[in-house]
């Protein structure tokens, strides 16, 4: 969805209190009662409707059509201002500008800090599939939801737990050295990351040395295990190709990115992912480089008997302590599967050159692009 942040600037504090109010009760409610916003707003009854009518114009909330009761719901435009806003507060997003990247269940996009420095900002919008197939058209809005409820089908609570997820996954390993883009900061279903200067494998026809490359990939498979990870959507579109001078000319290094389908190595399901990743790499370098490597596996076996060993910390342990908790990982993968998001490890099953362009051209507008990357920045998110 077109990410619009014209409005920001106008917007007051009574308007961010009345906003606040409607995701507040949507915590709740699928329609949040116009007397409830007004009273977690704690503002007067005319700064709420002059409020609620400059917040429905700019489509941030949104009446809904035959409720029971008058009300409104929070639509994403109201979420991205929220996050964004927060992320205006604290100097990690200063300015937006153009979308770079287009995912099944997220948004890309170009951001940049107070001095100019440019940065990636991913918005995760689970539920996006859902809406088109209908599933919203079968929900009561006028019902109060159990908590129960709005861990199994709210898209505010489920885009968040990606962020979430993503955050932490991306915190631990760029913390350990793994190459992955830094973490800048999150906010409800926004991330912020840095801005890698490199293409997506997918879009490389050409290495120097496709065995180097295959060779550090699996390297990287193996690395990620020992850690007690499987990234469960390895493949050439999750994989960043930049290059790097050397003494020896030019390296290319690959930047792992994108970790909402990431599993522990004890998941019941690990070891299937683990082939998954290991196959898709196989047969994305025999199709595109005409490389395939003598050697058999690696096997989830062998990479299991690495985990932990020599004293490394295991990440998956350490992420679940640190607050993403078994019960939140439960339930997006339960949402996932569900609404069959499975990352982009499907794109990667053509069989011949010919069928991946054509998956190429299709997956503009469903998978993160950095090739049409304009460096141009819009203005700010706040006056």
């Amino acid at each position: 969805m077109k990410l619009d942040t014209k409005a920001l600037r106008y917007l007051n504090p009574s308007d961010w209190r009345t906003l606040t109010a409607v995701e507040t009760g949507s915590r709740n409610h699928e329609v949040v009662p116009t007397p409830l916003i007004a009273n977690l707003s704690k503002s007067s009854v005319g700064d709420v409707q002059r409020s609620i009518s400059l917040l429905a114009k700019a489509n941030l909330i949104a009446k809904v059509k035959n409720a029971k009761y008058d009300g409104y719901r929070l639509t994403y435009g109201g979420l991205d201002y929220l996050a964004l806003h927060s992320l205006q507060k604290g100097n990690i997003v200063y300015s937006v500008g153009n979308q770079i990247g287009v995912g099944k269940e997220s948004d890309i996009f170009v951001v940049s800090d107070e001095k100019g420095e440019q940065r990636v900002l991913k918005i995760h919008r689970l539920g996006r599939v859902s809406f088109k197939k209908g599933v919203r058209n079968k929900r009561d809005y006028a019902r109060t939801r159990t908590q129960k409820e709005r861990g199994a089908g709210s898209w505010m609570y489920m885009s968040r737990l990606a962020a979430v997820k993503e955050y932490a996954y991306l915190q631990a390993l760029h913390d350990v050295g793994l190459s992955v883009p830094t973490p800048l900061g999150q906010n409800r279903h926004h991330l912020v990351m840095s801005l890698v200067d490199g293409f997506p494998l997918r879009q490389i026809d050409k290495v120097p040395d496709a065995a180097g490359l295959y060779a550090e990939l699996m390297e990287m498979l193996l690395r990620l295990c020992s850690l007690g990870l499987i990234h469960g959507d390895f493949n050439e579109f999750n994989i960043l190709i930049r290059e790097e001078e050397g003494g020896d000319g030019v390296k290319l290094i690959p930047v792992l990115i994108d970790f909402p389908q990431m599993v522990s190595v004890d998941h019941a399901n690990a070891e299937f992912y683990f082939n998954r990743d290991v196959e898709c790499v196989k047969r994305f370098f025999a199709r595109r480089f005409g490389f395939s490597s003598n050697e058999e596996g690696p096997f989830f076996k062998d990479a299991r008997q690495l985990v932990g060993k020599d004293g490394v910390k295991r990440l998956d342990v350490e992420v679940e302590a640190s607050g993403f908790s078994r019960k939140m990982a439960k339930e997006l993968e339960a949402y996932m599967k569900e609404h069959g998001v499975d990352g982009d490890a499907k794109a990667s099953e053509a069989v011949d050159e010919e069928t991946a362009d054509s998956d190429s051209q299709s997956h503009e507008e469903e998978d993160d692009d950095d090739s049409e990357r304009d460096d141009g920045v819009s203005e700010p998110v706040t006056s």
